[in-house]
């Protein structure tokens, strides 16, 4: 086999410092920190009505981002796999999830201060993983066409 032959045939390669793994690692650890000015240097106590008062804390910030970060890794690989315009896809259907994952604090936090710290958590970890992951996704041109 040729050069030019197991170029053509060859998987298009993602672009290096692009790792999604960085992605997730980097949103979790900007959504503690977030949390962190929030409930010591706002002041504010972070608290959602779900059957009971439930106290958001740092645990709980830093599972919920990371379980947020890698379920769209996965989504992303499943859209890349299945269709042919996966960033597209995957920047459509992330934005819509993120804008309906505003509801829960909006209508279950406790108090204006504590809607607001947690939509802006929501917000944050949204913005974070679709702006991330989205460029760690090929474009379609390079995933039809590995030459290119």
């Amino acid at each position: 086999m040729t050069t030019t032959q197991s170029a053509t045939t060859a998987s298009p390669t993602r672009v290096p410092g692009r790792s999604r793994l960085a992605v997730a690692g980097t949103t979790t650890v900007v959504a503690v920190a977030w949390w962190a000015v929030l409930t010591q240097a706002f002041n504010l106590t972070l608290e959602a009505k779900q059957g009971s008062t439930v106290h958001i804390g740092a645990p709980s910030v830093l599972i919920a981002s990371l379980a947020m970060s890698l379920a769209g890794w996965a989504l992303l690989a499943i859209l890349e796999h299945n269709t042919i315009a996966a960033r597209k896809a995957w920047t459509i259907t992330a934005t819509i999830a993120c804008a309906l994952s505003l509801t829960s604090p909006l209508t279950a936090g406790i108090g204006t201060g504590s809607k607001l710290g947690l939509a802006s958590l929501h917000l944050l970890v949204g913005s974070l993983i679709i702006l991330g992951l989205r460029r760690t996704a090929l474009s379609t041109k390079a995933r039809c066409n590995p030459t290119a």
